[in-house]
């Protein structure tokens, strides 16, 4: 008789249950490369880049929360989707194509205007709108498929922190590389008259795509398809639907604390550049360099945080010392006069380090939800991340709608929008976030092992 065979009684071990090699997470965490570069574009200079061409600040808001809607809409959708069929990167793919197409169009000018030869301020809010649209369907069926993507590649939860760190990263890399050809194409052009505007976006829009495309041929060759639920022993396989999680307390938590998350780094970036230049008056070139350095700051804090070992108190302690750095520097931000704009310099680092820590630790907080009901987590992903763009379209029109409108080179009253959206509004948020995060019990989600493990 031979030996036994013991190996039968040891617990079977698959490519999801083992950590993610380091190769494979760099080459995801760059597969949102494309996404992040135009939506720091998006967030930063949409607003500043149509009232400079004309429209007004109420008419720029509606070109903005017109994709946000779509955004929203299509997240939920593409959620649902992936859910049911799978093929991560077939959405990505898809979805990346309609962001590379339309994107330069939003910035490139007014198509609409040339077709039907006029350049009323009407055509172009619509034209505008309608490309918006477009690039913000593709954004989000990039974002779902390739967010979803992690509760599927891997169970271990320290590669799965890991694997959305990466990706965190890699955003500040684009944000920064963003700026960096923004602090270029400023500098050459040096734009004085406003018809210089579209022309300086135009480089900045085509610049911006041609590099986030090379970089996803390296996600595309570098990531396997995940195969949604296969190969994972003791997984419950049945559908889940949305009431699965509608029943969890912990799924309302993360959601608004998701929400506010996003509502204070979008917001703000939206009107940053609004703030620096028309509010504090500084030149043009601090447009770039302002949002360079608050994401330098967040590159290296999400390297650091990539390497920790994460559990629940983590979590919700490192939420907070973000969130409460950003209610002091908001408020002085709101507070700080224009003569004294160069405090806005190591005001920026404060931000970079608050928007790293709240963020990773928002996303880390998702994936505990998630847990091991991978059948969901298109849902998850895609409802939260509705509310995230919902949410900020409609919080930019609103603050937009009071603001009076300011052409080139025309400064803002001290009580602007912006000024309120950059300061004082971020920092109420953050309090808000904090009071829920302090509510949470995320060692009561999923079932077992999973849970227990991640929060060892």
């Amino acid at each position: 008789m031979g030996e036994p065979k013991t190996e039968a009684l040891l617990p079977e071990k698959t490519e999801e249950t083992e950590p993610v090699q380091r190769i494979t997470i760099l080459s995801y965490g760059v597969g949102h490369m494309l996404n992040d570069f135009t939506s720091a574009c998006w967030f930063t200079y949409l607003l500043l880049f149509l009232t400079d061409i004309g429209l007004s600040p109420k008419d720029a808001a509606a070109v903005m929360l017109s994709g946000q809607i779509a955004d929203g809409l299509v997240t939920v959708i593409a959620g649902e989707m992936i859910d049911r069929f799978g093929r991560f990167k077939i959405w990505h793919f898809g979805g990346s194509l309609l962001v590379a197409i339309s994107f330069s169009s939003v910035f490139g000018g007014c198509l609409l205007c040339t077709i039907l030869k006029t350049n009323s301020y009407s055509v172009q809010t619509i034209g505008y709108s309608i490309f918006a649209v477009i690039f913000n369907i593709g954004w989000a069926a990039t974002q779902v498929s390739h967010m979803s993507m992690v509760n599927c590649m891997t169970r271990d939860p320290t590669s799965r922190v890991a694997l959305a760190s990466c990706r965190n990263a890699f955003t500040m890399v684009a944000n920064l590389g963003l700026y960096g050809i923004a602090l270029i194409v400023f500098t050459i052009f040096d734009a004085k008259p406003c018809s210089d505007v579209v022309l300086e976006y135009r480089w900045i829009a085509y610049l911006a795509i041609l590099i986030g495309c090379a970089f996803l041929v390296i996600f595309y060759f570098g990531t396997k398809e995940p195969q949604l639920n296969q190969h994972v022993s003791g997984t419950n396989t049945t559908k889940i639907t949305c009431l699965h999680w509608f029943r969890k307390v912990l799924y309302f938590q993360v959601a608004l604390v998701y929400m506010l998350t996003r509502l204070i780094t979008n917001v703000s970036q939206s009107l940053l550049v609004f703030y620096v230049t028309k509010d504090l008056e500084m030149n043009q070139i601090s447009k770039a360099l302002v949002p360079a350095i608050i994401y330098i700051c967040s590159f290296i804090v999400s390297i650091i945080l990539q390497e920790l070992k994460w559990n629940e108190f983590r979590l919700k302690f490192l939420f907070t010392i973000g969130a409460i750095l950003w209610i002091f520097s908001g408020a002085a931000l709101f507070a700080l006069p224009s003569n004294m704009n160069v405090l806005m310099y190591p005001l920026s680092t404060i931000v970079g380090i608050a928007n790293a820590l709240i963020t990773v630790t928002t996303v880390g907080m998702e994936s505990i939800l998630v847990g091991e009901d991978l059948n969901g987590c298109g849902f998850v992903y895609g409802s939260l991340s509705f509310l995230d763009k919902i949410s900020c379209g409609i919080a930019l029109f609103i603050l937009e709608s009071y603001e009076d409108s300011s052409g080139c080179n025309e400064t803002r009253s001290y009580q602007s929008a912006s000024r309120y959206g950059t300061g004082l509004i971020p920092s109420c948020l953050a309090l808000l976030a904090t009071l829920v995060t302090s509510t949470m019990k995320l060692n009561r989600t999923g079932s077992g092992t999973q849970n227990d493990a991640l929060l060892a």
